[in-house]
């Protein structure tokens, strides 16, 4: 006599059958709802609950359970877990956020010797003081669960994360000022020619810290087979270390530099006089400079006002050196000239960058500013207005005070416009 089963048959209608059959053959869902669809199916289709834990690799007691619940609550509540299910959670909600704020507060200002917590660390002082902060449930944390609370919260208190903190309060002003000498610069560049009031505007910088550093060994050249880059050993020798001193004219792309052991006032006034010589006399020259102690010291104030109406200082911004437009030439010159580079003394080295910027002039590349500089309006002049208001108020408590006023020629190159 064939067996014949007491359970109930499973009707679907067609849109169930139709979701029933995409979900069993997806490959993008949980596999425990691909199975239990598949037995669905297949109870649908006729098959006993021993041939579908057959087919499907499974036991019987979990077929059951899934056709008994389609037959009582329905497809779709047969195809998840019941609600309630599982070990009842052992942490609290305000528990887990205790934790958390501990994990805010620095371990050395709770006695400990670490800056930052480790998970070890932090599972520790919770497990000794937990129970005494009103939180029982935390008696056994382990450094695991601990992972997992910060892994879930929107807070990483064990990294670091840099900021730069902005230390100038005529910051917006001071950068309009030095937007505004971009966008002079591209105005004349469209029009051909610079005002006859003015020769030439440089992004100027110093790039210190070059090392001049010496193979041990030679190098290898790449050979197929053997290694497919140039061959190096890891030690090498020190020379020392030099610095540029730079200036990119915005209007033609040439490069004035001076190679120096140092970046002082003496090394910075000799590449003003570069300057002054490089360029015909009787027009001005305007510089776009950061707040380096050697562009303001008093041995620059003083050939400053040896030649009167020559020089035109815009500082950017303290922390604005990303202003200055040459960091993308001395960017650009790390990434080609400098890497990778091997010298056998300093003297090379500084003849290297010399017949770099020999080779950058000869084809000189033209940097353009773009970044806000299309936001300027009327509100960002009246801005770099009232900025400069600010810098000149400032210069009548500074000559009050005894120091130059504002006829001295570095005072009179701080409060350069935006006209």
């Amino acid at each position: 006599m064939p067996f014949v089963s007491r359970r109930a048959p499973l009707k679907l209608s067609d849109s169930e059958t139709e979701m029933l059959t995409a979900l069993s053959q997806s490959r993008s869902q949980p596999a425990g709802r691909v199975q239990r669809a598949s037995m669905l199916l297949r109870y649908h289709a006729g098959d006993t609950v021993s041939q579908i834990a057959r087919t499907l690799g499974t036991n019987r007691p979990r077929v059951e359970r899934c056709v008994s619940k389609a037959l009582e609550l329905g497809v779709t509540q047969a195809l998840a877990d019941l609600p309630g299910r599982g070990r009842r959670p052992g942490l609290t909600p305000e528990a887990r956020a205790w934790v958390i704020a501990l994990a805010c507060q620095k371990p050395k200002d709770l006695g400990y010797a670490q800056e930052l917590w480790t998970t070890r660390l932090l599972a520790k002082h919770v497990r000794k003081h937990g129970a005494s902060a009103g939180h029982p449930s935390l008696a056994k944390l382990g450094r695991g669960t601990v992972s997992k609370i910060l892994s879930a919260s929107p807070v990483r208190p064990h990294k670091i994360q840099y900021y730069l903190e902005r230390r100038d309060p005529a910051f917006d002003a001071k950068m309009v000022q030095v937007l505004h000498v971009y966008k002079q610069v591209e105005i004349w560049r469209e029009k051909g020619v610079p005002p006859p009031e003015l020769m030439a505007v440089l992004s100027y910088d110093e790039k210190p810290g070059m090392q001049a550093v010496e193979n041990t060994a030679p190098d290898l050249p790449p050979l197929p087979g053997k290694h497919t880059a140039v061959g190096r050993d890891h030690e090498y020798i020190r020379h020392g270390t030099l610095s540029l001193l730079a200036g990119i004219d915005l209007l033609s792309g040439e490069v004035l530099g001076l190679v120096r052991k140092r970046h002082r006032s003496a090394e910075f006034i000799e590449f003003l006089k570069l300057a002054d010589a490089h360029y015909p006399a009787g027009a001005r020259i305007r510089l776009v400079l950061d707040n380096h102690s050697a562009h303001i010291s008093k041995e620059t104030r003083a050939f400053l006002g040896t030649l009167p109406n020559r020089f035109e200082f815009t500082f950017t911004p303290t922390h604005g050196s990303w202003l200055n437009l040459i960091e993308s030439f001395f960017g650009k010159m790390a990434k080609t000239l400098l890497r990778g580079i091997r010298v056998a003394s300093a003297e090379e080295l500084k003849a290297r960058i010399e017949l770099y910027l020999k080779e950058v002039n000869e084809s000189p590349v033209i940097f353009r500013w773009k970044y806000k500089l299309e936001t300027l309006s009327v509100v960002s002049l009246l801005i770099c207005y009232l900025g400069i208001n600010i810098l000149v108020r400032k210069k009548i408590r500074v000559r009050k005070a005894g120091l130059p006023g504002r006829h001295h020629p570095l005072t009179n190159a701080v409060s350069v416009g935006c006209w």
